[in-house]
């Protein structure tokens, strides 16, 4: 029996706190819940993956702690129908089997992502929760507590145990004109608080945000303002799952005189979702793209994903001229109604200068209210702290800087105890007593085209060395006494220019030939012949290039 399980096995009667993804990084949210031996996992996301993982976009978080305990497992509930809290589902939901509960939205959100990645919409069976709704499963008990966030439905979840409540807020902000949805329920938050909340789970997106996020309402107004005042093509780029977002283009386009047509399939997958679940009412149905494209220029307004800069969404294809059928042209504006994602600031800057070069207006939230976070910014969290009035803090939903930072300001708003856990932290929630107490397997899982390989597999490694170090291949022939028959072939891709370093290549050539000239062939083997070879090339670059490249000797013996 490891460690871990001990642990759980003692406190098995205990309420515990496992959280494993969302507490090292903002996104691929996975949080864990137990009592009595029984489980409980709020969210499973996704995450998006930066230059360390060459050819991977999406990461998920690794589950095998929960999958082997899945007999225990309760239920899955969602918070809401963002990517970074619901995209791993439709990974990893088999190796879970287990009940799944979500509001209407995202339930639906969630079948069309399921059918749009080829699977049954109906493959993943998901009861509808509300709020206002009561679930119990075992030993927890769950009130659903409607929220302000950035997409409709957004819930926190009271989650009640003989130990006392959890507070688990999920992303929230407070905005009392959220133009999409319901205002956050604040005298709920506050009924709890009055009743008494053990621990409070909590975003800590913006904890380094002064003031307020600011209203979607706000938004909408600088929107309508700003197209108002463009000639050409407008192009809106935003995060597809903003539903109170895409509601306020679509009005604004209407209002000045436009069409909104959509580019993006994630796009068209939330607006269905959302027109299936009561929303985006009393706005014109966008056009397809092959209505827009011929109308005039200033009547036709994009509405697209890809403000991170991602390589194959909708804006990147505009903006290089591979999209099959919308153009974009100097004089057109494009409208960063968006944040940049830490980690795309690199892709997002060369996107900008593409579409600078390509004579393209930009207009971001520094030029106009075009955008605010879904996230609360201090005085928001402020308020929630004042509302719910928490024994212990448990900071998520952040890399680990925000999570000191937000246990920093917990501990100024009095909260008596603050712990400030980790992927895989095994957090026991007591009142005077909570702490760390032991750590389970935790970890991320690459999704590699259709299949999920680890993070650290030999093949990124390798992945990683071409990309950076090149590589290099010698191909040999040799007779049967091991004598070459004709000169090495050497190829360099990434390693070697084919004019600058030709001098380099012969000189590689020629120590290749020496191996042969000088060795005593008679008692070589192919085997030895191969080490001599890919030791001399390795001496060679590294004295030249200071480089290290994958190499690879192919000796090819003819009898």
């Amino acid at each position: 029996m490891n460690m871990a399980q001990h642990t759980l096995d003692t406190l098995k009667d205990q309420l515990l706190f496992v959280p494993l993804g969302g507490s090292n990084e903002i996104g691929m949210n996975l949080n864990l819940y137990h009592l009595d031996g029984k489980w409980l996992m709020v969210d499973l996301g996704i995450g998006f993956a930066d230059d360390y993982l060459p050819g991977i976009e999406v990461i998920l978080p690794d589950i095998d702690f929960i999958a082997e305990r899945r007999k225990d497992l309760l239920g899955l509930v969602l918070t809401h129908a963002h990517e970074d809290h619901i995209g791993a589902v439709s990974y990893l939901w088999d190796e879970l089997k287990c009940p799944v509960y979500a509001t209407p939205f995202t339930a639906s959100v969630l079948r069309y992502k399921l059918a749009g990645e080829g699977l049954s919409p109906r493959s993943i069976p998901v009861t509808e929760v509300n709020a206002g709704d009561t679930l119990e499963l075992g030993p927890f008990g769950l009130d659903f507590i409607s929220l302000t966030h950035s997409i409709p439905e957004m819930q926190a979840i009271a989650i009640r145990t003989r130990h006392g409540t959890v507070m688990h807020t999920g992303d929230w902000k407070l905005d009392d004109a959220p133009l999409v949805g319901p205002v956050t329920d604040e005298a709920a938050l506050k009924r709890y608080g009055d009743e008494g909340v053990l621990a409070m789970v909590c975003d800590s997106t913006n904890v380094f945000v002064e003031g307020r996020s600011g209203s979607e309402s706000g938004v909408r107004d600088a929107l309508v303002s700003s197209i108002a005042g463009c000639k050409g093509r407008v192009i809106v780029t935003t995060f597809a799952s903003n539903i109170a977002r895409v509601e306020s283009v679509m009005k604004a386009a209407q209002a000045a005189g436009r069409h909104v047509v959509l580019a993006g399939r994630s796009l068209f997958r939330v607006v269905e979702a959302a027109r299936e679940a009561g929303y985006l009412k009393g706005v014109p149905d966008p056009l397809s793209d092959k209505e827009a494209a011929g109308l005039p220029h200033d009547q036709i307004l994009i509405l697209c994903t890809g403000g991170q800069g991602e390589p194959r969404a909708a804006l990147t294809k505009l903006v290089q001229g591979n999209h099959p059928v919308l153009r974009v042209a100097a004089g057109d504006t494009v409208i960063f109604s968006t944040r940049v994602i830490p980690g795309n600031e690199t892709r997002v800057r060369w996107l900008k200068n593409q579409l600078v070069r390509h004579g393209l207006h930009i207009i971001t939230d520094k030029d106009a209210d075009v955008h605010v976070s879904g996230h609360p910014a201090r005085e928001e969290l402020r308020q929630m702290y004042q509302l719910v009035r928490p024994q212990v803090a448990i900071p998520v939903h952040g890399e680990a800087a925000h999570l000191a930072e937000h246990a920093k300001f917990a501990r100024e708003m009095q909260v008596p105890e603050v712990v400030v856990g980790y992927n895989g932290a095994v957090m026991h929630l007591c009142k005077g007593q909570s702490r760390i107490v032991d750590e389970v397997h935790s970890g991320y899982i690459a999704m590699d085209g259709t299949s999920m390989i680890p993070v650290n597999s030999p093949v990124i490694r390798m992945r990683r060395k071409l990309r950076d170090e090149g590589n290099i291949t010698i191909s040999l022939v040799v007779d049967d006494t091991k004598r070459l028959l004709s000169a090495p072939q050497i190829t360099a891709p990434g390693s070697l220019d084919s004019q600058e370093d030709e001098a380099l290549r012969h000189a590689l050539e020629e120590d290749v030939s020496r191996v042969f000239d000088s060795a005593n062939l008679r008692k070589a083997t192919v085997h030895s012949l191969t080490e001599k070879v890919r030791n001399v090339v390795r001496k060679r670059v590294q004295e030249e290039l200071g480089k290290r490249p994958v190499l690879e000797v192919h000796l090819h013996q003819i009898q």
